[in-house]
């Protein structure tokens, strides 16, 4: 009996199945910005590389999760935009308005709790630091922290005051912790 290993893909069905997956993300959130609300009880985790090339978020939150955070679509958003590249969006932080814009390709997962339904991706490639930032909210001296002190935790900072003039009625907080554990879409190509 011979131990015959696949010859190497020239095609890269990996990428290709990453990208169609990120693909059921684009369209939920275009189909929500153009709604312009959720649907019954549907809302979203969403978590992504904070470094990642494209993302721009405040200085506050950059230094508080200079890795990875996780935010929640639900009761107080606003000004959600999205198109094929990623999406921006308006939420509030103790109690301070702030506008995300986050690339799809630094999304690394995706959790509608009300339906038992998650995606998880491979983390983007994000090799150097990012020393300082151009934060959305014109503080051009954002200086974040290494990645080694990345707190474990997601974004907690929750407003709960009433939604800007022209806001939906969704909460924003952050819940990695409640991602369900079951109907996890994760496909990994690796060569064992």
């Amino acid at each position: 009996m011979t131990d015959e290993t696949p010859p190497d893909s020239l095609i890269p069905y990996d990428e290709y199945v990453q990208d169609a997956l990120r693909g059921v993300v684009y369209l939920t959130l275009s189909n929500i910005a153009s709604e312009g609300s959720l649907p019954g009880d549907h809302h979203f985790y969403i978590a992504f590389k904070t470094r990642a090339e494209g993302v721009n978020i405040p200085a506050q939150l950059m230094e508080k999760y200079p890795d990875e955070m996780t935010i929640v679509v639900q009761h107080r958003y606003w000004d959600l935009k999205v198109d094929h590249e990623g999406f921006e969006i308006g939420l509030s932080f103790n109690q301070v308005p702030s506008k995300l814009v986050v690339p799809l390709s630094a999304v690394t997962g995706f959790v509608d709790p009300s339906v038992n339904f998650a995606l998880q991706f491979p983390p983007p490639d994000v090799t150097a630091a990012k020393p300082a930032l151009k934060s959305v909210d014109g503080d051009d001296a954002a200086r974040t922290k290494s990645a080694e002190h990345a707190p474990s935790t997601p974004a907690t900072d929750v407003d709960t005051a009433p939604p800007a003039a022209g806001a939906k009625d969704e909460k924003t907080a952050a819940a990695k912790d409640e991602k369900p554990k079951d109907n996890v879409v994760s496909i990994d190509f690796r060569k064992k």
